[in-house]
């Protein structure tokens, strides 16, 4: 790729139905492995095979561009549903006895295709968008949420093998949990690149590792790559230093035998055998990452007060009688659904959202850090990490400010390079830079972890858990989240409330909030609709048309069949129940038939929770259509 070599002579295989984690360093050449597995690249020896007539989906990476609604967009990604649709509409107003129209809807009904519209819907409501935001054309939407929708748009795709480059990158932690639970049910062939340990390991069986222009394969999650690949390293540094230890010996004899002749052939021997000895890298953890996080000299207690806060915007509050106060070390993890306020709280603490009400004291010596979600943009794309400091402080030594940059990895030249030719992380790496310079003791960070990689991610969960300041912290990476705060505050319903819960307790408290949501929204749908009515009465309700009489006949044989399937996990269920309610299945010996009915048990539970929740749409996409 542009003259440079990413990988040397690799061989790997990915089987069938695998969830595989794509890791490695920035600029390594993850994605442009996906460009070759898409044939937009080609090697330059050796080849990539996939199985003929592979369906793939890929999520794009640039930001969508779209007049169309964020729901047609989705929609797009299903290519053949669309197609069908566009045939659909030729044929009722063209074929006359309805033969084409006919095979058309069984083509249809073959594909899921009349659920379509709810699965994307779904898919936006899984990655945060509102019924109200599905509507929204694209073009209204801000770079990170316009590139949720090629993910959207990507998971829309009934696809055999599906590329996902960083994922989570814009996401919060709701949605990533989402995205999570989806993935885990993919039926296909999945490859991901992610810098997500946790989300790796909720979600991969295999890990493939960039290391040196070599692909490394290990099964099982990242917590497990972690493990086998630290007793591959100290093996092969052990390797490393008998094989060094023995080529020693050998030059050794060569040099002191190779002039005798009596020896000469023994050393000439020796000599095949040092140019055939493969040469083994010794081994080392190649992270560039070492800095700290310098705080303040002096402080205050408290270093921000909140009194009966009111926070929003305009006129409209979106919490209520906020009471938070920031004391030197507190360190809090910000939970909430999408759209509760958490990134407001964080703006109000910085000072760049002004209170509708209520009291914001600050201590004599408060010294903010602020990291938003939206950092990167704020840097000068013509600066280079130097002048960046440079303009912080002017009367700096250059190798202070050296010496400095260089623990974010920016080393030699690079620190003397302007911003614009970097990438995300390069940036993401220099915001951070310049935030830590300025020895804030209090830092709010607002998803730090966008574009870092596991390096990176590493070296700032350490920098922070030393960090001697205050910390709140907003973030989709539970692994920074568990690792670097003590506390967490729930951002939820218009209030901002101590959470005693751990970050699993939170897992089954939002898939409970969003029940709640969806069950007010179907109660709220069901009210009636007096103007409609008043239309029905007179006579101008729309005439059913052939396409919804057969979505309908359709959607009332999918429900039937959903009834069919619950009932009959439901007597699995009750199976389980009381055969693990025997006393004699925990005699000694059968462990590993306990330990299968358990599992059996909890896969039974989340089939039948999945046939519930489809069942619900189907249910309320057939009354919708009754109404038509």
């Amino acid at each position: 790729m542009g003259g440079r070599e990413l990988l040397h002579d690799v061989h790997c295989r990915i089987f069938p139905g695998h969830k595989v984690g794509i890791i490695g360093a920035n600029g390594c050449g993850k994605s442009t492995l996906f460009k070759l597995l898409m044939g937009q690249l080609e090697s330059d020896a050796g080849k990539a095979e996939l199985p003929s007539g592979w369906q793939i989906a890929h999520m794009a990476q640039d930001e969508a561009i779209s007049d169309q609604s964020a729901l047609n967009y989705t929609l797009d990604g299903d290519v053949q549903l669309r197609q069908l649709q566009r045939e659909l509409e030729v044929a009722e107003r063209t074929d006359v006895n309805g033969l084409k129209l006919g095979e058309l809807h069984e083509r249809m009904a073959a594909i899921d295709g009349y659920t379509g519209p709810s699965r994307a819907a779904q898919l936006l409501d899984g990655l945060g968008f509102n019924h109200e935001d599905q509507q929204r054309p694209v073009n209204s939407f801000s770079g990170g949420w316009r590139i949720r929708l090629n993910l959207a748009r990507a998971l829309m795709c009934p696809a055999d093998l599906l590329l996902l480059d960083e994922p989570t990158n814009h996401l919060d932690l709701d949605a990533t949990l989402w995205l999570e639970q989806w993935l885990q049910r993919f039926p296909g062939t999945l490859l991901i690149i992610s810098h997500d340990r946790d989300f790796l390991d909720a979600v991969v069986n295999g890990i493939v590792s960039f290391e040196q222009q070599q692909l490394f394969f290990y099964s099982g999650n990242y917590s497990a790559y972690e493990r086998a690949r630290a007793e591959r390293l100290a093996q092969q540094q052990a390797q490393y230093t008998k094989q060094q230890a023995e080529r020693a010996h050998m030059e050794d004899f060569v040099r002191r035998f190779r002039a005798k002749a009596s020896k000469a052939r023994q050393a000439q021997s020796r000599l095949k055998a040092l140019t055939r000895m493969a040469e083994i890298a010794p081994a080392h953890v190649d992270s560039p990452f070492r800095f700290s996080l310098p705080t303040a000299d002096k402080t205050s207690n408290p270093l921000i007060d909140l009194r009966q806060a009111e926070i929003g915007y305009g006129d409209t509050a979106i919490l209520h009688q906020v009471q938070l106060g920031i004391y030197p070390g507190r360190r809090v993890g910000l939970l909430g659904p999408n759209g509760a306020g958490k990134s407001s709280l964080i703006k109000t603490l910085a000072g760049e959202l002004s209170l509708l009400a209520g009291e914001r004291q600050c201590g004599e010596h408060l010294k903010i850090g602020y990291f938003a979600q939206h950092q990167l943009e704020a840097l000068d794309s013509s600066a280079s990490p130097m002048l960046h400091l440079q303009r912080l402080s002017p009367k700096a030594s250059e190798q202070s400010l050296r010496n400095f940059v260089g623990g974010y990895g920016f080393i030699g030249d690079r620190a003397f390079e302007s911003v614009e030719a970097f990438s995300g992380g390069e940036k993401a790496r220099l915001a951070l830079a310049l935030l830590a310079w300025q020895k804030p003791n209090l830092l709010l960070l607002d998803e730090p972890t966008n574009h870092l990689d596991l390096e990176m991610r590493h070296a700032l969960t350490l920098a922070l858990a030393e960090f001697p300041g205050a910390v709140i912290l907003i973030s989709h990476d539970r692994h920074l989240l568990a690792n670097t705060t003590d506390e967490f505050i729930l951002i939820a319903r218009g209030r901002a409330e101590a959470y005693t819960g751990d970050l699993d307790d939170y897992k089954q408290w939002l898939l409970s909030f969003r029940r709640d949501q969806r069950a007010a929204g179907k109660t709220a749908a069901k009210k009636p609709d007096s103007v409609g009515s008043a239309r029905d009465k007179k006579g101008k309700g729309r005439q059913i048309t052939a396409t919804t009489r057969t979505e309908q006949k359709f959607l009332a044989k999918k429900l039937k069949q959903l009834e069919q399937k619950i009932a009959s996990r439901e007597q699995q269920l009750t199976k389980l129940d009381i055969q693990l309610a025997k006393e004699d299945t925990y005699e000694s010996g059968q462990q590993d038939q306990v330990t299968r009915l358990i599992r059996e048990q909890l896969e039974q539970r989340e089939e039948l929770e999945a046939l519930e929740q489809t069942w619900l749409e189907v249910s309320e996409q057939l009354e919708q259509l009754h109404k038509v």
